[in-house]
């Protein structure tokens, strides 16, 4: 695996694997149910992924989009892209909401509703609570 998904605690944080892509639990949660989409690939610009990754991405966000639809019951789900600090081809991928979200004893505010999401403003997940979330999250997909 790339650099940018052990940062991201592969294999401690998988969710799913497809063929070309991996879904991790972000270990830091703007939002309840944050992940990150991570290309499989060495690759560091979208362009250069394989046709056969970009085609599977279709299957990727229906079953990201259906899982986090059904835990968290998000408004609006962005697709950020963003690549500064880990260079592999990555999307974090963060429900919106308005208010917060309760989860093991855990409260989860969308603090940049309805603007911009502040990825700073995050939970930070002990090990026992993100284990327990990707195995909640592993269920749906």
């Amino acid at each position: 695996m790339n650099a940018t998904i052990e940062k991201f605690g592969w294999p401690g944080t998988l969710i799913k694997e497809f063929e070309h892509w991996l879904v991790l639990l972000r270990p830091e949660q703007p939002t309840l149910g944050s992940v990150v989409l991570a290309a499989k690939s060495d690759v560091t610009a979208f362009g250069e992924l394989p046709a056969a990754a970009h085609a599977e991405l279709k299957e990727a966000t229906q079953a990201i989009e259906g899982a986090l639809g059904r835990f968290v019951g998000y408004a609006k789900l962005n697709y950020l892209m963003l690549m500064m600090v880990d260079p592999h081809v990555h999307f974090h991928v963060i429900p919106r909401y308005e208010g917060a979200r309760e989860w093991g004893g855990l409260s989860f505010p969308d603090a940049g509703w309805p603007a911009v999401p502040k990825l700073g403003e995050a939970v930070t997940l002990d090990p026992a609570d993100r284990d327990a979330l990707v195995a909640e999250l592993k269920a749906l997909f």
